[in-house]
């Protein structure tokens, strides 16, 4: 059964893989260079979450695993930020809106 998307994604170490996977295809070893502070085993166990998760593919290349980016698992993320868009536009707005009457406010009053 596949993990859930949203668990795979709180650990901030398995977005920078995401994050180094979303420009090119990696090795395990290069992504495991890219963590120094985490021993072999912990970047093996991250890269095993993003796996059952569906986050990344593994290609097996003789001694070499490669792992890529599957984008299209992201989607079930985006899909639930798109119903929380349209209540920052929202907020956005209205703060824009009070920023720009204090300016117009502060302006009237230094004249």
């Amino acid at each position: 059964m596949p993990r859930d998307v949203f668990s795979a994604l709180a650990d901030p170490t398995r977005r920078q893989v995401l994050d180094l996977l979303s420009r090119q295809e990696r090795a395990a070893g290069e992504l495991g260079r890219a963590f120094p502070h985490i021993s072999q085993p912990g970047i093996s166990r991250h890269l095993r979450v993003l796996r059952e998760a569906g986050l990344v593919h593994v290609r097996q290349d003789r001694r070499n695993r490669f792992y890529s980016l599957r984008s299209e698992r992201l989607a079930e993320v985006d899909a639930w930020i798109a119903k929380y868009r349209g209540f920052w536009a929202a907020e956005l707005d209205s703060l824009e809106a009070y920023l720009d009457a204090r300016k117009r406010s502060a302006t009237r009053g230094g004249r």
